[in-house]
């Protein structure tokens, strides 16, 4: 079967060269796999894990997390970057809590209904920790299928009806198979087909791979350009939060002056700040996390 062509080869390497990570291991549940979604969303697995160690030992349970207030969701969040993703996090636990009896659901309609969750977190979640059959459509399982598969270096910008197809139809038909493999292409798009030094002598597909055996055609879409990140107000908004987060409570408005100098873009960053709902306003021109 189509399927079979390209599952058996990459579940068997796949069982060999897996990484030991915690939230793949057997005893993890369903909220360890989701705090390690939300996490790794634009974020390395090496930053992770020790986020992800500290965060489980802290609120092992959406219960747990959902009796603190968001604001030390944000302070533990450290330096992950993309902080909005632990106010997510937080609301989603009350979510579980007031509507799942603090049981991280399995329907995926009822995942993706969690705040912050959105399409490929709702069926990583159903597909790691439920063993349901889903299709999981990460950059890095876009990318193998698009050389594998349709011949090109890189998928488009942008998610496509055909990706979405494309994967479904290589789902294997056993739900915890189709769970394996899913993760089994996340894999092997993490460790071999990388996005800038693809190592197709050690890839499991190489065989069947249209890309390399048409040539490796490079290419040829719109520029892809990098992140930038120093100077932006992104980076601005990370060291005002750093100030409220090494706080054990609000902060003057002079010492969020200290940390970035170009006035402007410090108030634009506050202010975005304060609209996404990480840093609550206090009077006397005081700042807090939110509480």
């Amino acid at each position: 079967m189509h399927e079979r062509r390209y599952a058996e080869p990459v579940l068997t390497w796949y069982a060999e060269n897996a990484r030991d990570l915690p939230w793949r291991r057997p005893d993890a549940s369903p909220w360890a796999v989701l705090v390690s979604e939300l996490m790794l969303q634009q974020t390395p697995v090496v930053r992770v894990l020790p986020a992800y160690e500290v965060w489980l030992t802290r609120w092992p349970t959406p219960a747990a997390l959902a009796a603190e207030p968001p604001g030390e969701a944000v302070r533990a969040w450290g330096r992950l970057g993309y902080p909005r993703r632990a106010l997510n996090l937080h609301a989603s636990a009350r979510a579980i809590v007031e509507g799942h009896e603090g049981v991280v659901p399995a329907d995926y309609d009822e995942l993706r209904a969690l705040p912050g969750v959105g399409a490929y977190t709702a069926a990583a979640v159903a597909s790691f920790a439920y063993r349901r059959r889903h299709a999981v459509l990460d950059t890095n399982v876009r990318r193998v299928l698009a050389r594998a598969v349709s011949g090109v270096e890189y998928p488009p910008k942008s998610q496509t009806t055909a990706e979405v197809r494309l994967a479904e139809s290589l789902l294997p038909p056993d739900p915890p198979m189709a769970a394996r493999w899913s993760v089994a292409i996340m894999e092997l798009g993490a460790l071999v087909c990388t996005a800038r030094a693809p190592r197709c002598a050690d890839c499991p597909l190489s065989g069947d791979c249209t890309w390399r055996l048409t040539g490796k055609p490079p290419y040829d879409g719109p520029p892809r350009k990098g992140q930038t990140y120093a100077g932006t107000d992104r980076q601005c908004r990370g060291r005002l939060l750093a100030v409220l987060r090494h706080s054990s409570g609000p902060v003057e408005r002079s010492a969020l002056e200290e940390v970035w100098e170009d006035t402007l873009q410090r108030e634009r960053a506050l202010a975005t700040l304060i609209e996404d709902g990480l840093v609550d306003p206090l009077p006397d021109n005081r700042y807090a996390l939110p509480s």
